[in-house]
């Protein structure tokens, strides 16, 4: 950059000029509505030149007048009944399609109060405006909206909803920083349109009063930034006052902003307040290539929708800001809990620094206390903080301090510059400064601003004032020597944990014994308890060793039984072990014994009867049971042969508790052992032992029978498993994938965005929407569309025209309809597949299929 000479002209002309322009009070409106203020008592004091024009009045013969002498009794009762709304609200006070001159002529018309004048604006209501938008249609939107949870996510909703309600050419949602710039966070413009997504406005392209103006005012609408303006007679009151436009739909704007728009090749524009807690959050900033004039009564619409959106910003900051304070809370309780119990914070920080970084995110983190240093991750080495200490103990004590730009606060940082750009020191002791800091790495951010963002100065008619650039294309800046800026939620978050930790410190020294004793008596209990499981264990196995060695006539034949028996209870274990110890499938621990012994016999084996889960405490027992009932019946009955089966049936009874009956038949003849076994032993007295419930076996010569009685405590219906055809039909979804421009026609706009979005995550790359058979063919011949879904019935036409078109051309084209595939329906495009109303994605899904199929 060039050095210049000192010039008063140019040092005159800062950013605060644009700042004290008078746009509030430019004496003019546009063209598109009148003006008429009055006074206290209803004397016209104020009207615009154009009132002859839209009223028929001329502004200089009216201004004086009463009121009720320019227009009729019924209007003025109309009028005067109206502002009684002005009392208890903010704003203005809105009528519209209101015959004020007691003819054909329609008028929506505003009420304001301006210091001691009422002012009416008047703007001629065309027949053909739109009336098809409705609060039922804003909230439809709104709900569109409150379906995502992230700002950005809404955001791109909304600029959606706001270019079907307004059909300007782009919507841009505009969100402000901290330094009062401000940047794209969603948009949606013509295809042709160059992308503003991503771009960083300078401070200085909303000056300080349109923010302000913005606050009081959130809708304004410049119908055409080349129309004339119209003056407002006289310019002054008998004081010497202009009269004050703030709350004026019909103001005119600053010949600034003109020129700002037509650099921009804009012809039109509408600007939305997005407001938080009484503060500007955004815009809601709405561009037209032509001149766009839309009516009072929808532009009031659209600003109810901002208000709903804003009440749902609103909502989801706050909840995220809720989620911050509690997991600031959370992050209090849990290093109360670690550094309570007698450790120091020098011995517990790496644990401490991991819990931090869950609230506060960090590269690098460093703990300085009683003069001993230690560090993580990016950060100084201690002799490089022992210097970085002295600069902190220069900070005002007891207050986090932060920077995320050191370099600028601490010169010797450059010997380390390349760990440490941002920082944030939290005290943690009175004397001598001890010291809790988090460290984050450089950020080379790179900002795309909308043009380069120092304007030119100038000299204008209006004198020195910085014009508006001329260029927008990205024009990227790269800012170094600073780190990802400390957000305010994380700054409290830092004080509340400083306050923590001195918490600790005063505590440590108290809690330190108590800590260690508890810690003592939670080991001994632990121990205590896995003393008793493992000694359980071990009797079990005891006992299946001792008891299993009367069953075995061979050591190979009792070393076989004991390692079934041992597996079993393993693979029960398993089991357990995969649901968390929680309740267990009993159908899928008798399936897995079976397929464990059986192999090619478990087809013999029918589960019949209520499906059932078993209690933890109950699946161990029961699986030795069926282990003995699968294995007895492989040895000695129904499946020792080829021909014999087994039915077990589960009936779950009212009372709660659950009958098996297990039946063996068709197998060879039974007889009852002549000794009990201990396979015998737990069939027979597990269940009555272990679980309180009863057990009877028989041994008939036709088959074995057993029945079992498991109590209530052990048994509950099973919990349903899910098996739906919608899983299939998920599956099958990449077999379809639509690609290119692809169409929708829908008289109804949710609907349209429905399906829209339908369209899109079956891979459509851009889908069109049209609400008229205009539209319809004008986008077909204009795009070159791969599929068509078409609403037959439009309202007051039909879409006839374009599905004929479309087959013309051989797209695969979809039918919807709320009447059903009539008959006429049918025989005119017999090959063309029908969706009935409503509809959703499954159902489309397959019709897309068909009519690609079949085209």
């Amino acid at each position: 950059m060039r050095d210049a000479e000192p010039n008063s002209s140019q040092e005159s002309a800062d950013l605060t000029n644009c700042d004290r322009e008078p746009i509030h009070i430019l004496g003019k409106v546009q063209s598109y509505g009148c003006l008429i203020a009055l006074s206290a008592d209803w004397i016209i004091t104020y009207a615009s030149e154009n009132c002859a024009d839209l009223l028929g009045l001329t502004a200089k013969d009216i201004v004086g007048s009463r009121f009720s002498d320019v227009f009729s009794r019924e209007t003025v009762h109309h009028l005067r009944t109206k502002m009684q709304v002005l009392s208890y609200q903010t704003g203005a006070a809105r009528l519209f399609g209101y015959p004020a001159l007691e003819d054909d002529r329609l008028f929506d018309i505003s009420i304001s109060q301006s210091d001691q004048n009422i002012i009416f604006e008047f703007e001629p209501r065309a027949v053909t405006d739109r009336k098809d938008l409705d609060r039922s249609t804003v909230r439809a939107l709104i709900e569109r909206v409150k379906r995502h949870q992230k700002v950005e996510d809404m955001a791109r909703e909304a600029v959606r909803a706001i270019r079907l309600m307004s059909g300007f050419d782009r919507v841009m949602a505009y969100r402000f920083n901290d330094d009062d710039t401000g940047t794209v966070i969603a948009e949606i413009c013509q295809p042709d349109q160059d992308s503003y997504l991503g771009l960083r406005y300078p401070a200085s392209d909303i000056p300080k009063q349109a923010r302000a103006l913005y606050l009081r005012s959130p809708l304004r609408i410049i119908a055409d930034v080349n129309a004339n303006t119209h003056a407002i007679h006289p310019a002054l009151d008998p004081n010497g006052r202009p009269l004050d436009l703030s709350l004026a739909v019909t103001r005119a704007v600053s010949p600034i902003h003109l020129e700002y728009l037509r650099n921009m090749g804009v012809a039109a524009s509408m600007s939305v307040s997005i407001i938080r807690n009484g503060k500007l959050w955004g815009l809601f900033a709405c561009h037209h290539q032509s001149p766009r004039y839309i009516s009072y009564e929808l532009r009031s619409e659209i600003e109810l929708f901002s208000e709903l959106f804003n009440y749902q910003l609103a909502q989801v900051e706050l909840t995220a800001e809720l989620a911050e304070t509690d997991r600031a809370r959370l992050l209090h309780d849990r290093l109360m809990a670690q550094l309570s119990g007698g450790r120091s914070m020098f011995d517990t920080f790496e644990v401490l620094s991991e819990n931090i970084r869950e609230v506060v995110p960090f590269d690098g983190a460093a703990i300085f206390t009683e003069g001993e240093y230690k560090s993580t991750g990016s950060a100084p080495t201690e002799e490089e903080f022992l210097g970085l200490a002295r600069f902190l103990n220069t900070t005002p004590s007891g207050q986090v301090y932060q920077t995320n730009a050191l370099s600028t606060r601490y010169p010797n940082v450059e010997g380390f510059s390349d760990r440490v750009a941002g920082i944030m020191a939290l005290p943690v002791s009175r004397t001598p400064r001890d010291y809790f800091v988090l460290f984050r790495r450089e950020i080379a951010e790179s900002v795309n601003w909308a043009g380069n963002p120092e304007k030119p100065v100038e000299l204008g008619p209006n004198g020195v004032r910085l014009t508006p650039r001329k260029s927008f294309d990205a024009w990227r800046e790269i800012v170094r020597g600073q780190s990802a800026p400390w957000r305010s939620a994380e700054v409290r978050a830092a004080d509340a944990l400083r306050v923590t930790l001195l918490e600790v410190v005063l505590k440590m020294a108290d809690e330190r014994n108590a800590a260690r004793k508890q810690a003592q008596n939670q080991q001994e209990l632990l121990v205590a308890e896995l003393n008793h499981r493992v000694r359980n264990i071990l009797n079990l196995i005891r006992g299946l060793v001792s008891q299993g060695q009367e069953d075995a006539r061979t050591l190979d034949e009792y070393r076989s039984v004991l390692e079934d028996r041992i597996f079993a209870l393993a693979r029960a274990h398993d089991q357990l072990t995969e649901t968390e110890w929680s309740w267990v499938s009993f159908r899928s621990l008798v399936e897995t014994e079976i397929n464990a012994f059986l192999t090619s016999k478990a087809s013999r084996v029918r589960i019949t009867g209520d499906e059932i889960d078993l209690s933890p405490t109950s699946f161990s027992t029961l699986a030795l049971v069926i282990h003995e009932l699968v294995t007895n019946s492989a040895k000695y009955g129904a499946l020792n042969d080829s021909s014999g089966s087994v039915n077990l049936d589960v009936r779950l009874q009212p009372d709660g508790i659950a009958k098996l009956a297990w039946r063996e038949e068709n197998g060879p003849p039974v007889q009852a052992p002549k000794r009990r076994g201990f396979g015998t032993t737990i069939i027979e007295r597990s269940i009555p032992f272990e679980l309180k419930g009863q057990a009877d076996a028989r041994y008939h010569v036709t088959g074995f029978e057993a029945d079992f009685v498991l109590p209530s405590a052990h048994v509950r219906p099973a919990s349903a498993t899910k098996h739906s055809a919608q899983s299939l039909i998920s599956d099958d979804r990449t077999e379809v994938q639509l690609h290119g421009h692809c169409l929708v026609v829908e008289d109804n706009m949710v609907i349209a965005l429905d399906a829209s979005d339908m369209l899109s995550d079956m891979g459509a790359g851009h889908v069109h929407t049209a609400s008229s058979v205009a539209d319809g063919l004008a986008i077909l011949a204009k795009h070159t569309i791969s599929f068509a879904l078409l609403d037959v019935n439009l309202g007051d036409e039909t879409s006839i025209p374009i599905i004929e078109k479309c087959l013309e051309l051989g797209l695969p084209t979809v039918l919807a309809t709320g009447y059903g595939a009539s008959k006429d329906l049918l025989i005119r495009f017999p090959t063309t597949p029908v969706l009935n109303k409503p509809y959703n994605s499954d159902s489309l899904y397959r019709m897309v299929s068909t009519a690609i199929r079949e085209s």
